[in-house]
């Protein structure tokens, strides 16, 4: 774990790339939330050797009409040629009740 500090009128952007710079994450998974979201910073991760989980949100351009057109196809055929994992949690907090399903593809190519 890790913690760098953001200059005023900075942002994440910026301090992410530094604290990789400092940390030895060789077969590591970093995650990362939507402001992470950049090229340099995934290949980063992969130069150090390390895997990444980077969340995704609609304002990221093409980006992430690709991945909703990559995951389509599988998805409609019942992920029966695909590799993945899936994992549900259910949690009821505050008045609602919230299910998230994560779908893992394993083959990319």
């Amino acid at each position: 774990m890790g913690q760098v500090a953001v200059a005023e009128k900075s942002n994440e952007i910026v301090a992410i790339p530094a604290l990789l710079d400092m940390m030895a994450i060789e077969g590591a998974v970093v995650t990362i939330d939507a402001m992470g979201c950049q090229r340099a910073i995934a290949k980063k991760i992969k130069d150090k050797k390390a895997d990444y989980i980077i969340a995704l949100k609609g304002n990221q351009g093409t980006l992430h009409e690709d991945v909703k057109l990559f995951a389509a196809e599988p998805k409609a055929n019942g992920f029966e040629d695909a590799t993945i994992s899936r994992h549900e949690t259910l949690d009821g907090e505050h008045g609602r009740i919230e299910t998230r399903r994560y779908t893992a593809f394993h083959d990319i190519g």
